[in-house]
């Protein structure tokens, strides 16, 4: 989770900052901005269920190799997509959400469900921070 200052600045929420908590919040900002029509009357879940939710996806995840290969390269192509924004570089920004949408789509619904219940919730809040602890297992299984 190392660049999700990108993330935070899309969301309106916090300034830039950096720091591994970076990754979750730009592929969260990713996901909205790439799947907020398909659940804009979705209701959102409790806590209970958005963590049991995450567990299921971090499980599906880590347990398929090719999942696990493209939520490596997500995470891989956040930094290039954080410096292309801060650049304003709107040609290599939109290629590199265009790859990332890709690579979503092999995740699964509930990936992009957990992710589009995270955009509304509060980042600082102990059940975001536990649930973006599981996340940060998969980051633990790719390689830098």
């Amino acid at each position: 989770m190392r660049n999700t200052a990108v993330a935070r600045v899309l969301l309106g929420k916090l300034t830039i900052a950096t720091g591994h908590f970076m990754n979750r919040l730009l592929i969260v900002a990713i996901l909205v901005i790439s799947t907020a029509p398909l659940y804009a009357q979705a209701q959102q879940p409790d806590a209970a269920e958005l963590k049991e939710l995450a567990k299921n996806v971090v499980k599906n995840i880590s347990g398929d190799k090719s999942k696990t290969l493209a939520y490596c390269q997500i995470n891989r192509l956040s930094q290039p997509m954080v410096e292309a924004l801060q650049e304003e570089n709107d040609k290599k920004a939109e290629e590199l959400f265009q790859k990332t949408d890709e690579l979503e789509d092999q995740l699964g619904p509930k990936y992009h469900a957990l992710f589009n219940a995270l955009y509304d919730a509060d980042p600082k809040s102990k059940d975001v921070q536990e649930i973006l602890s599981m996340l940060d297992k998969l980051d633990e299984s790719c390689p830098n």
